[in-house]
């Protein structure tokens, strides 16, 4: 049988109604909520004036006995929709000069007043669905200063008298994993309104494909991992460190790495995600299975983990450069040949680290396109034989 899509509209109060009681629920791999004040008044204001605001997407999801409706398209609407009828707003600087007046205050109860409030860091509406499924239950657990107050000037009459179309998807196949292909690929085509994905944003739903593997492909350490640059700031993207050191561990060698991929990177890292949950025997990657047999990877993961606090490696960089060296030879040591690093060496290794990251930049060439693959090919060969000097069995 075909998919299915049906199309309608729910009023507002019914999509605030689905949203508490968590009748919909956002996917694993979707981000935060980035909108900011003014992005949600605006859309208020549209509902207002009238006009079209686009629909949502909802996908069916069954799981074993249980169906999950998934919010596929339209998170930063149906999460404003929500904050307005609450009456909230996750506003930052509210919530940093919270954390700032529980630290100068310096009260033991401060402190334990401070591990309740959410992270609007990296917030989405599941922080509040979390404190309750109505509005009173949500605001009496709201630790107060966690949250900006909005007043957006709409009531309950205004919502149960204005509607946001939606799409719903139902793919007629049972099983979890072609369910997931299936809106996997969906996420990735939709024409997200707003602000628009970034390459890691949009592949991570591909993480998801086997669920074993989320933690592989975007591990908690690499998220402390960033490169700061002005007031920019870039998490590193591990999985392109694993697909470009799968090649070099099959080829036992950098000199073909990414050959052919120079201007279409993002797919060299789709097909080792491919690659991997397939558990195929690639030209390319090898197979995952002959590195990580039994998907049993988590302890090597833990080993670089505790290998970047021992060896004291910087978790902040100022280029690419930088961390390319620092990165690429502790993962594949740790990672692909399941050695450990001499902490006892640790400041000779990070010594002649920085006089590698320092060659590489005293390179016109290097330092201007540090993206072209014969530079990237120089970092990965120098970062691992550097390592490989204080590797131990």
């Amino acid at each position: 049988m075909e998919n299915r899509v049906y199309y309608g509209e729910y009023s507002l109060w019914h999509w605030t109604e689905l949203v508490l009681k968590q009748n919909i629920v956002l996917p694993k791999y979707q981000r935060y909520f980035v909108w900011d004040e003014k992005q949600v008044r605006t859309l208020i204001e549209t509902f207002k004036e009238k006009q079209f605001v686009p629909p949502v997407t909802i996908g069916a999801f069954k799981i074993s006995d249980t169906n999950k409706n998934l919010i596929l398209d339209g998170q930063q609407r149906i999460t404003s929709i929500v904050l307005a009828y609450l009456g909230l707003y996750p506003d930052e600087q509210t919530y940093k000069a919270t954390i700032e007046k529980f630290a100068s205050d310096n009260d033991d109860s401060d402190e334990d007043e401070e591990s309740q409030l959410d992270n609007i860091l990296e917030w989405n509406i599941e922080k509040l669905t979390e404190k309750g499924r109505s509005k009173e239950t949500i605001l009496e657990n709201v630790t107060q200063g966690n949250y900006k107050l909005i007043n957006l000037g709409i009531d309950d009459n205004f919502l149960k008298k204005t509607f946001l179309g939606f799409s719903y998807l139902v793919p007629q196949v049972s099983d979890e994993k072609e369910q997931q292909k299936y809106y996997s690929s969906v996420f990735r085509n939709i024409n997200i309104q707003g602000k628009p994905l970034l390459p890691q944003e949009s592949r991570a739903s591909l993480y998801f494909l086997d669920q074993d593997l989320v933690d592989f492909f975007s591990p908690d350490f690499s998220k402390e991992i960033k490169i700061k640059v002005s007031n920019s700031e870039t998490q590193a993207d591990f999985v392109r460190y694993l697909s470009l050191l799968s090649q070099y561990h099959k080829n036992q060698s950098e000199a073909t790495v990414a050959r052919g991929y120079k201007s279409k990177m993002e797919k060299f890292y789709e097909e080792y995600i491919y690659a991997s949950v397939n558990d195929v025997q690639s030209e390319i990657y090898g197979r995952f299975s002959g590195v990580f047999p039994d998907k049993e990877y988590k302890e090597r993961f833990s080993n670089i983990r505790s290998a970047l606090n021992e060896l004291a490696i910087p978790r902040e960089y100022i280029s690419i450069i930088d961390l390319d060296t620092y990165l690429f030879g502790l993962a594949y040591q740790i990672l692909f040949k399941g050695k450990a690093i001499d902490p006892v060496m640790k400041e000779e290794l990070k010594q002649k680290l920085s006089e590698e990251i320092e060659k590489f930049k005293q390179e016109e060439s290097h330092r201007k396109s540090p993206n072209d693959l014969r530079h990237l090919r120089n970092r990965i060969h120098q970062s691992i034989s550097i390592y490989e000097e204080y590797s131990t069995q």
